[in-house]
């Protein structure tokens, strides 16, 4: 399954993935999960939202009764020149998983999905998890409607060309009220199960809590000028407040023990002897609890703002999206606990992340839990994201023994 899936979406200069919503690479991936499903004997189903489901022990939601079934998957998209494993691990390992269940002779007592969450990552319309925040509702279609990609896009266009209808985008109550549990398996995206137990690392963990995350658009607007001709104290530029609150975030986040990153950034006219008239930069802030994420944004802002009235620029700061810190129940985390740790004197590690995922997004309606592979360097959103054979193979059988756990009682 990996190598089918390894050369999809990937570029040849980078060779980092550029698998965005509803492209031809997201086609491919898309296509490649429904035969994995069909081949497997699974029933196919694509939900109103993009979202891909492959069912076993049933045709449809429809068959399933209130909370009567337990969900597995992750997603199939990628951040600019990403990394092979952030996502697909979760769907390989779930097919990999159902697999290894039957090899056992496992027999399922409750219906088991596999999904494929739909634009997980935002790469290409800057929200992230559009497919599960709609299927929640945390996203209305309203808002959805007026996303736009970096082209002028926007997402019911993409959708519309896909093939896929965006008018019947929306809320999907009823077909996640049939969940009893979802468990998303994800490579670690950080090095604590390198670092646990002062080096001794462990393959799998489990998640205990997801920081409370969002990202802002700050607005420089100044005057644009010539390079060569306007002296330095006549001009009103931009680019200078931004660089300035480029390194406040970093001071801001350094003081409080946060995240805080100006990842993206555009300029116009952008031209290499003009002055910019407008510099608009993104910023990604984390941190694991929200009065501390409250202290940064404020720092942050606040700093923007006096190096712009001190450069005489505009200044315009919207929240683009947030997500408050997410939990996961008490009690499914320890039944995974339970689960994972029988036959051991060793606890499984429990760590919180600071990356957002569609597990997170359904939390406030599903009952959810997280494991975590471990990831030697902890790089990730690179193509250098790796994690070993033989500790993806440890997830693959820790996600089967969870899902037999669930599913096979």
């Amino acid at each position: 399954m990996w190598e089918e899936l390894r050369p999809l979406g990937r570029d040849s200069s980078s060779g980092g993935y550029r698998r965005f919503a509803w492209t031809g690479a997201d086609a491919d991936c898309r296509a490649w999960f429904r035969a994995q499903a069909e081949a497997r004997g699974l029933a196919y189903e694509l939900d109103r939202n993009g979202n891909q489901w492959a069912w076993l022990g049933a045709t449809s939601y429809r068959d399933v009764a209130p909370g009567g079934a337990v969900a597995t998957g992750s997603h199939l998209d990628s951040v600019p020149d990403g990394g092979a494993f952030d996502g697909p691990l979760g769907v390989v390992s779930s097919f990999a998983a159902l697999d290894e269940l039957r090899g056992r002779g496992a027999q399922f007592t409750k219906p088991l999905a596999i999904v494929n969450f739909g634009d997980e990552e935002g790469a290409r319309f800057g929200l992230a998890c559009v497919g599960s925040r709609l299927a929640t509702g945390a996203l209305t279609r309203e808002a959805a409607h007026r996303l736009r990609d970096g082209d002028g896009t926007t997402l019911p266009q993409a959708m519309e060309r896909a093939g896929h209808d965006p008018e019947a985008i929306g809320p999907d109550p009823e077909r996640l009220a049939t969940l009893g549990a979802f468990v998303e398996l994800h490579v670690e995206q950080g090095r604590a199960l390198a670092l646990h137990d002062e080096g001794a690392g462990a393959p799998v963990g489990i998640a205990s809590a997801i920081w409370p995350h969002g990202r802002w658009r700050f607005d420089f607007r100044g005057e644009a000028n010539h390079a060569g001709t306007t002296r330095l104290e006549d001009r009103r530029d931009p680019m200078l407040s931004y660089a300035a609150t480029v390194l406040a975030a970093r001071e801001q986040a350094r003081l409080a023990g946060a995240l805080a990153t100006f990842g993206k950034v555009s300029v116009e006219p952008n031209g290499v002897n003009a002055i910019p008239s407008l510099v608009r930069g993104w910023l990604d802030a984390r941190a694991a609890a929200q009065d501390t994420l409250d202290t940064v944004i404020a720092g942050i802002e606040r700093a923007a703002a006096e190096r712009a009235a001190r450069d005489g620029v505009d200044l315009d700061i919207v929240r683009e999206s947030f997500t408050p810190i997410v939990e996961f129940g008490h009690a499914l985390r320890d039944e995974l606990g339970a689960i994972l740790g029988k036959g051991s004197d060793r606890p499984v590690p429990v760590l919180g992340t600071g990356a957002g995922h569609d597990a997170g997004i359904l939390s406030a309606t599903v009952p959810t839990a997280m494991l975590f592979v471990r990831n030697p360097t902890g790089v990730s959103h690179s193509p250098a994201e790796t994690a070993t054979e033989d500790d993806c193979t440890a997830g693959v059988t820790a996600l089967a023994d969870v899902l037999e756990g669930l599913a096979c009682r």
